[in-house]
């Protein structure tokens, strides 16, 4: 399996990557303390990687609406065994969802392929660690903090709004050293957005192309699903899936997602149907 990126060609992929989620935390929205213990977390990475995950994703803080912040030694703790195992026994890409600058640069060491912050290297030393390295970086847009981002948000406009926040996010990198080609845009659904808005995004997804980067989506099993649909966390592939096709189609080239047999099965019917298009 190929555990590599090639994001510095501006890559349009020609099947969705699926980034499986793996949370290392007690209290993540939807299997918060599954995989806080090794043995369990290894055990979700084998299911996923043989499910078709191109990406492992781990979060060791997290980042769902109130959620309390985590200090670096905490989260060092919870991430970098998990990492170090993974690396061991698999032969896939490791992201590491951080906005902290000291779990970034012990991540990067310790063989992560990827970097994935909320923050978009907003936070103290992030940028300068990551100007260090070749890996590629996925930068986020979120309106707030996670304590209070779901407290009314709003905007003039929502995608120019978004674009703005990505163009001087790049620009900043840029001026840090890290060259363009390296990032990977996700617009942040459910960071600071009303349920009309996280739908109006999906729905605009593809005005996100004119950078000429890859786009992340992250909608499986968020609150944007429930609070339509009106009904829990277990209770929300349907939508998860209905959201990634979406995403697909709007120009999403990685996915987040919990549900990865899913997720692949519905990419796969969606590529064989995409060729008579």
């Amino acid at each position: 399996m190929n555990n590599t990126l090639d994001c510095n060609k501006n890559t349009k992929f020609s099947v969705p990557k699926v980034m499986g989620i793996l949370n290392v935390t007690p209290d993540s929205f939807s299997d918060g303390g599954k995989y806080t213990q090794i043995d369990n977390a290894l055990k979700q990475v084998e299911k996923m990687v043989n499910d078709g995950a191109s990406i492992i994703d781990i979060g060791g803080e997290s980042t769902r609406p109130g959620a309390a912040e985590v200090n670096d030694d905490e989260e060092l703790t919870r991430v970098i065994p998990v990492l170090k195992a993974i690396k061991q026994r698999f032969d896939v890409m490791v992201s590491i969802d951080t906005s902290k600058a000291v779990v970034m640069n012990a991540a990067i060491e310790q063989g992560a392929g990827l970097i994935n912050d909320v923050r978009a290297l907003q936070n103290k030393g992030c940028l300068a660690v990551l100007a260090q390295s070749d890996i590629p970086i996925c930068i986020m847009h979120m309106q707030g903090l996670p304590r209070s981002m779901q407290t009314a948000p709003k905007y003039h406009h929502l995608i120019n709004d978004i674009k703005e926040f990505f163009e001087q996010r790049i620009n900043c990198c840029e001026q840090a050293g890290i060259v363009k080609e390296r990032l990977i845009l996700d617009p942040g659904f459910g960071f600071g957005k009303t349920l009309e808005q996280n739908y109006q995004l999906l729905a605009q997804l593809s005005k996100f192309q004119s950078f000429n980067l890859p786009i992340l989506s992250g909608t499986s099993r968020k609150s944007m699903i429930g609070d339509l649909l009106n009904c829990s966390v277990e209770q929300r592939l349907a939508g998860s899936l209905t959201t990634a096709i979406i995403a697909i189609e709007q120009g999403a080239q990685i996915l987040r997602v919990h549900d990865i047999k899913e997720t692949m099965d519905a990419i796969k019917i969606l590529q064989a149907t995409k060729q008579f298009y």
